[in-house]
């Protein structure tokens, strides 16, 4: 996961804890923009708003962990139930003849992998040795509801795919650590797509070739969603923690997750 924009945007995705402030459907809104005619939120006071968001507490291993009481957990509760609606109505048309095969597309941090205890532990800043090596230990805990949400989708027989920033070198941890949060499905090659700038697939031509990366987050998302599209799928719900994540189209529905630790652009 590539993070170029882990700035002030903490301030622009989270300002209160007692909101609702991530719903359900389309992300239509976008991300705000900086803001630089007034000062901005005391970072202070906003890394407290998040501890609260989150109800962050320190386990008996050391590890900051959310509490599945809080804010936070209602909002994905509110986010996954939607969803389930979508996922319902997708299975309920799968096998009618002239139908296209329902998918749902995934992102992993913090859509189905929970990064808050590195965020904690880095003041919410990013250093890729140190994120590689957090991310290689494969402990990360589940998001509240999306592994679940992974296996209810299987079963309800539409297809689930992976679609996320990090590296093809963290494929092996992407997929220990997934299988220890409950979403084993589909974790093969064929359905999860990471970034692999040295071989990147011929589908992103326009923004990527052998050596050279220039996709953008949008621009490598919606081009592996429309490669999905491509292999005669329909994305029937596409979930992520960024508006990044959602972007760019090539799905008919859009759940954004609550995630007002970093932005990626």
């Amino acid at each position: 996961m590539h993070k170029p924009l882990r700035i002030a945007a903490l301030a622009a995705t989270c300002a209160l804890t007692s909101a609702v402030i991530y719903g359900a459907g389309a992300a239509t809104a976008g991300q705000t923009t900086a803001n630089s005619t007034r000062e901005p939120y005391n970072i202070g006071l906003l890394t407290q708003d998040i501890d609260t968001y989150y109800g962050t507490k320190l386990d008996s291993d050391g590890v900051y962990q959310a509490s599945p009481a809080s804010q936070y957990a209602k909002d994905l509760a509110a986010v996954d139930a939607e969803a389930r609606k979508w996922i319902d109505k997708a299975a309920d048309k799968a096998g009618h003849k002239g139908q296209e095969k329902p998918a749902v597309v995934f992102d992993i941090d913090d859509t189905l992998l929970l990064s808050l205890d590195y965020e904690k532990k880095n003041s919410y800043g990013y250093n890729s040795a140190t994120w590689a090596a957090y991310v290689n230990r494969a402990d990360r805990p589940a998001v509240f509801g999306s592994p679940e949400l992974v296996q209810y989708a299987a079963k309800k027989g539409v297809t689930v795919f992976y679609n996320s920033g990090l590296s093809e070198a963290q494929r092996s941890a992407a997929v220990e650590n997934l299988k220890k949060v409950g979403a084993d499905v589909n974790l093969d090659a064929a359905h999860m797509f990471l970034k692999d700038a040295a071989n990147p697939p011929s589908y992103l031509k326009d923004c990527a070739t052998p050596g050279s990366w220039t996709c953008t987050t949008v621009q490598y998302k919606s081009g592996t969603r429309k490669h999905i599209e491509d292999l005669g799928y329909d994305i029937v719900a596409n979930l992520g923690d960024q508006y990044s994540d959602l972007d760019g189209g090539h799905a008919d529905h859009t759940f954004k997750l609550p995630n007002p630790t970093y932005f990626v652009g």
